[in-house]
């Protein structure tokens, strides 16, 4: 388990993240990477989505034009006072702070999941991928964003003592153990040489 895979760990190293979060986050996850996310999703006005791991709100404000139905949950306070600052406490988002593993949701409730930046802190994903499958309802989309793995055996070991990186064998293992079917797998750069990231689309069995 790498560093930032510990809870404890990740709310401190947000804690701080948070602060400058927005003016980093562009150098791997930027707004047309996460058009191009938005449009495999393929969610409709009237389909209420669940944000986990929203953060600050990036992903958040790409979901909110497509649906004004959006939950954002994330375990650190501090990215969500940065979230709020964007959209209000009684704004268009209801935000809660909880754990990805436990989310304080009833079964089948959410017609698409999406969580992007997140699942590289997750210190079990196949739980939390299984907590995506128990609130979306069946036939429902879930898109996960996350690290894609480095080519380099020395630098792969390095990020994994860090946090979660994954290719696409792994991501198939994970979401297939959590009753997943995975559609697509897209490998998107910000730019050449900038770190990649795994953007997996998969679907609730009906």
């Amino acid at each position: 388990m790498g560093v930032l895979e510990n809870k404890a760990r990740a709310r401190v190293f947000y804690k701080y993240l948070s602060k400058v979060y927005d003016e980093i986050n562009p150098f791997v996850w930027n707004e047309t990477m996460r058009a191009e996310a938005l449009s495999l999703f393929d969610i409709g006005e009237d389909d209420r989505v669940l944000d986990v791991g929203c953060g600050t709100g990036f992903g958040t404000e790409g979901l909110l034009e497509h649906t004004e139905r959006v939950h954002g949950i994330d375990q650190s306070a501090h990215q969500l006072e940065q979230a709020y600052a964007k959209f209000g406490r009684s704004g268009p988002v209801k935000f809660y702070r909880g754990d990805a593993e436990r989310l304080p949701f009833a079964d089948d409730v959410f017609d698409a999941v999406w969580s992007s930046g997140s699942i590289e802190y997750w210190p079990d994903p196949v739980a939390t991928l299984r907590e995506f499958r128990r609130v979306v309802k069946p036939g429902g989309n879930v898109l996960v964003v996350g690290p894609d793995a480095p080519k380099s055996t020395l630098f792969g070991r390095l990020a994994d003592a860090i946090m979660l990186f994954y290719d696409e064998a792994e991501a198939d293992r994970m979401f297939d153990a959590a009753d997943l079917d995975v559609v697509e797998h897209r490998i998107q750069q910000a730019k050449p040489g900038s770190p990649r990231a795994i953007t997996t689309l998969a679907r609730a069995p009906e």
